[in-house]
């Protein structure tokens, strides 16, 4: 699947939303507990959800940004979930604050 910024996902196996923030333009999978994602606004959203892989169960926050490792991915969960996110496989981290500049 090819992430286009702005794209809305749901996943197919937990209560996860996600939209994606930042895409290098490459055929990519984005996964949610081991299962494909699917787009928020299809019919596959709201059917019945698939089990989770118990390799991807650390669950994904509300609100948080998640990268992967080489940074050219980027997405942003609208709905927490028991899930975990990962592309290709790479469970995503969250990503890091920038520190503000001091104010002296």
């Amino acid at each position: 699947m090819r992430a286009v910024v702005g794209q809305a996902l749901a996943s197919a196996t937990d209560t996860t939303t996600v939209i994606v923030v930042r895409a290098h333009g490459e055929d990519i999978e984005i996964t949610c507990g081991g299962a494909a994602m699917v787009e928020a606004k299809s019919s596959a959203a709201a059917a019945d959800k698939q089990p989770a892989d118990s390799a991807f169960a650390d669950g994904a926050l509300l609100g948080k940004r998640y990268e992967n490792a080489a940074g050219t991915v980027e997405l942003l969960a609208t709905k927490g979930g028991t899930s975990s996110l990962a592309i290709d496989g790479e469970i995503l981290s969250i990503r890091a604050a920038k520190p503000l500049p001091a104010s002296d």
